[in-house]
């Protein structure tokens, strides 16, 4: 599963919660509603939109503009999907459903912050620990997005703060490696050190030579040679830093 997949799961885990909500409708559009969702289920996304659409000029319902926008979020449009989304808050402003749905397409879009308000508006709205949890999942991998980017821009702080708050609402690995990274570059070793066994800690699709290679760098600017050899040795291991961990081997022997 990719981690975009992973952001927009719960997104679909409550189509079958929207789907059973149809029996206020008006009929006509109930019957539409449910036909679309049926053919959203099937896979045909552009057949369920058409659906929808009726339904919704029938009777405007959140719940229908909710799974429209989930069709066309599948479709990939995006723009589409967000005003669909942006329409069914309208409607009903505390449906969680519609801000997270909301916040994963800003993510699939590039737009982090805006991804980032959407998801946190989530977590005012619920309370039920699992939908929580995916939701933390999501704003750790937008805001360790976030502080990537402002790392490439060359706004170390604003990098690193990003990224703490990342790791704060869930382990995510990658954030964890790429504080150690930022770490080692500040010359602020033992915080390096700490992130790099985090990034080990909680190791679930990063290789194991990155927080190894840091440790090294970490080491040796502490001072502590032996330590930083038998790290350098470990990440070596990794081919992706196979051969800049063997080069600082060859400045330490």
């Amino acid at each position: 599963m990719t981690k975009l997949t992973a952001i927009l799961l719960s997104l679909f885990l409550l189509i079958l919660a929207v789907h059973a909500y149809s029996q206020d409708m008006n009929p006509e559009a109930g019957k539409l509603y449910n036909k679309g969702n049926s053919l959203l289920k099937a896979g045909n996304y552009k057949g369920a939109i058409e659906n929808y659409d009726k339904a919704l000029a029938i009777e405007k319902d959140y719940r229908t503009y909710y799974q429209k926008g989930v069709a066309q979020k599948k479709t990939r449009e995006l723009e589409n999907a967000k005003s669909s989304f942006e329409e069914c808050i309208k409607l009903k402003n505390d449906f969680s459903g519609s801000y997270n749905a909301l916040g994963g397409v800003y993510f699939q879009m590039g737009n982090y912050l805006e991804a980032i308000k959407n998801f946190e508006k989530v977590l005012t709205l619920t309370n039920k620990a699992s939908i929580q949890k995916k939701v933390k999942k999501n704003l750790s991998l937008a805001l360790s997005k976030l502080g990537n980017q402002e790392l490439t821009n060359g706004n170390a702080k604003n990098g690193v703060d990003y990224l703490t708050k990342a790791v704060e609402f869930s382990n995510y690995d990658a954030a964890y490696l790429s504080l150690a990274k930022i770490y080692s570059e500040l010359g602020e070793w033992d915080q390096s050190i700490a992130a790099s066994e985090d990034a080990l800690k909680y190791r679930s699709k990063i290789s194991k030579g990155g927080p190894y290679y840091y440790m090294g760098i970490s080491y040796k600017g502490k001072g502590d040679n032996d330590k930083a050899k038998n790290m350098f040795k470990k990440a070596k291991g990794d081919v992706t830093y196979r051969k800049t961990a063997e080069y600082e081997l060859s400045l330490l022997n």
